[in-house]
């Protein structure tokens, strides 16, 4: 919802902070693989110090690297449907890895896997609807779409991580129920969007 309200504010800041990248010549798909392998490293370094704070701003700087990767191929003319293809996956891995790490220190296994297959589904209601007609990118602006998550996950961390610790489970305890029922509650509401839509196409084809 954010990317999409504010979309031609976000697009020239990425853009500008591509630079280097676009300089040293690397590849979209090189910026999408390094945003997998910075996120995957933090999940797993987050296992061993439990620094909610650490892992949090870890976060928010693994992800803004990631989000360069559309700007490296906008500027380097590499837009393909190859690399959007590998956004699409590595995206979802990069959830689990990020869901599976908060699971194991917070011992919050059942949000986490609410909180993912609210995510998984969100993507695939939109998904799916490709098979069945052609569906834009465009006007799916659901409540709690991928830049939410990712905001929300690095804020909730960085909160339990500078509260005092009576405090830090509290908040991803009641932070994790939060972002499981908000991602489910987007799935429903990309379900909606993409089933109305096939309904109008049926009644067109009658």
């Amino acid at each position: 919802m954010i990317d999409g309200l504010i979309k031609h504010v976000l697009d020239p800041m990425w853009e500008k902070a591509s630079t280097p990248l676009v300089r040293a010549k690397m590849s979209p798909n090189a910026v999408t693989l390094t945003g997998l392998g910075l996120i995957v490293l933090g999940s797993a370094l987050y296992l061993w110090h439990r620094s909610d704070l650490v892992f949090g701003l870890w976060m928010a700087m693994s992800f803004a690297f990631d989000a360069l990767d559309g700007a490296v191929a906008r500027r380097r003319d590499m837009r393909s449907k190859a690399g959007g293809y590998l956004d699409a996956m590595v995206d979802r891995y990069q959830e689990l890895a990020v869901l599976a790490a908060i699971a194991h220190v917070h011992d919050l296994w059942p949000a986490a896997m609410l909180a993912f297959a609210g995510s998984v589904i969100t993507s695939y209601a939109k998904a799916r609807v490709a098979l069945e007609t052609q569906a834009s990118n465009d006007g799916w602006p659901q409540l709690f779409e991928r830049l939410e998550r990712i905001i929300y996950l690095c804020v909730m961390l960085v909160l339990a991580g500078v509260l005092p610790d009576a405090w830090a489970g509290t908040v991803t305890l009641w932070g994790m129920g939060i972002f499981a029922a908000l991602t489910n509650f987007t799935a429903l509401q990309r379900f909606r969007t993409a089933f109305r839509m096939l309904q109008g196409i049926d009644r067109a084809d009658r």
